[in-house]
């Protein structure tokens, strides 16, 4: 499809408009995010992306959802999906989710089992690089935890992805770190320093929400928790994959053999049950593959049709200030992270634009990449389509609606973007130079 308006297309957009009235009107008015399926609803929004643009032919624009549907990035997050769920159910199969939540409440005390989630999150995903692989390591040990100790299965898993989004803002080997830096044409280390500084507050204050927020629970122990500690040992072997920097798809896989042969050792299941496990666990994330093949092909639509340049044009004509800069560039990359869902492509698109308006308004570009994670990584962390909610919402079996009022994080994150904008935090030249 060409672009015949360089200013984009505002109609282009409505049907994530269709979307969100749908998904989250039915469920605002009802009181029941159930109501309505999220993949019929982003049907919905997909039938009205065909509709438009009546210049291209039908086939022509199925042709464009289906390079969307298959393009790389979404491929490999249905692999991942995919791996996760095999994983996930193999080793709770195998009694590795017991084992690992016994495990938890022997050294942890209960009023800190939320907290000690999201660090570890933390940790790991600033070392991983990945929020999705975090989240699909953690959620399993998180339900476990919330089954057994009472806590709201979507509190803890809020906390989960806030603290994988921690590290997907500001690792090193991050895909959005990489391409936030690159494409503005700074050093990785000194990104990370400006990065730190803005949201280092964002997660003192999770912590202590989540403090003060479990402070009050406490686990009756009647008796010592027992478990078998070569159960454990599966989960223990992921983590130490993933702080090692081992590829997620080869970390999911060889975590799901050694689950089966922890399993047949233990007397579990035999060979055929830990096929079956894998299948099932598989076939259980199915929905999440075809919803996001389908959220893909949609965005692609949209793209397509002007409205990602829409959005780019719209903010920078709007813009006369070097604040004004800055919060057009992080208001940027946040509407395109929305109609994308994906804050890499966010960043990759808005990239060399924000780097033009830094130039124009003479902002650092440590300082601009700083920000376009930020707030790609913020808005990543919200959206109820987004792989991380996704992901989450499919292994801990509840609504993604459900675990928005738990993101603390992500939205302290965006918080504190925008105070660094209003005050001029850091004094990059000098604290950096």
């Amino acid at each position: 499809m060409k672009k015949e308006n360089k200013k984009g297309n505002p109609f282009a957009l409505i049907p994530l408009g269709v979307f969100l009235v749908l998904f989250l009107g039915v469920g605002i008015g009802t009181k029941d995010f159930y109501k309505m399926p999220v993949i019929v609803a982003f049907l919905a929004s997909t039938a009205v992306a065909l509709v438009l643009n009546r210049k291209e032919s039908l086939n022509k624009k199925l042709e464009v959802f289906c390079e969307g549907a298959g393009q790389s990035d979404i491929m490999m997050m249905c692999l991942i999906f995919i791996l996760a769920g095999a994983f996930s159910n193999v080793a709770k199969a195998m009694g590795g989710v017991d084992a690992t939540v016994s495990l938890s409440l022997s050294f942890i005390p209960s009023q800190f089992l939320v907290v000690g989630m999201f660090l570890i999150a933390c940790f790991i995903s600033v070392s991983m690089g990945t929020s999705v692989g975090t989240i699909t390591a953690l959620a399993p040990i998180g339900l476990g935890i919330a089954q057994t100790t009472g806590i709201s299965v979507a509190m803890i898993t809020g906390a989960i992805i806030g603290g994988s989004m921690f590290g997907d803002n500001l690792s090193m080997i991050s895909d959005t770190t990489i391409t936030a830096t690159r494409t503005q044409g700074c050093e990785l280390k000194d990104k990370f320093k400006v990065n730190f500084l803005i949201i280092l507050p964002a997660a003192i204050i999770t912590v202590i929400l989540l403090v003060f927020m479990t402070s009050g629970h406490q686990v009756e122990v009647k008796e010592a928790y027992t478990f078998e500690w070569i159960k454990v040992v599966p989960y223990v072997a992921v983590l130490i994959g993933a702080l090692a920097g081992v590829n997620v798809f080869i970390l999911l896989a060889s975590g799901t053999v050694l689950a089966a042969l922890v399993g047949m050792m233990t007397g579990s299941f035999d060979v055929f049950g830990a096929v079956d496990a894998a299948s099932s666990g598989m076939l259980g994330m199915a929905e999440m593959v075809i919803l996001s093949m389908i959220i893909g092909g949609t965005l692609e639509l949209i793209k397509r049709n002007g409205g990602i340049e829409f959005l780019l044009n719209f903010i920078k004509e709007r813009i006369h200030s070097k604040k004004g800069a800055e919060v057009g560039i992080a208001m940027l990359v946040g509407l395109v992270d929305i109609c994308t869902a994906n804050n890499t492509i966010a960043i990759v698109m808005t990239g060399p634009l924000a780097k033009d308006i830094a130039e124009e308004y003479e902002i650092d570009p440590r300082r601009t990449a700083s920000i376009l994670d930020i707030f790609a990584a913020s808005v990543q962390g919200i959206i109820p389509y987004g792989a991380q909610l996704l992901a989450a919402a499919g292994l801990v079996g509840i609504s993604p609606m459900e675990i928005i009022r738990y993101l603390h994080y992500p939205i302290l994150m965006a918080i504190c973007g925008l105070i660094a904008i209003a005050i001029g935090f850091p004094n990059i030249k000098a604290k950096l130079k």
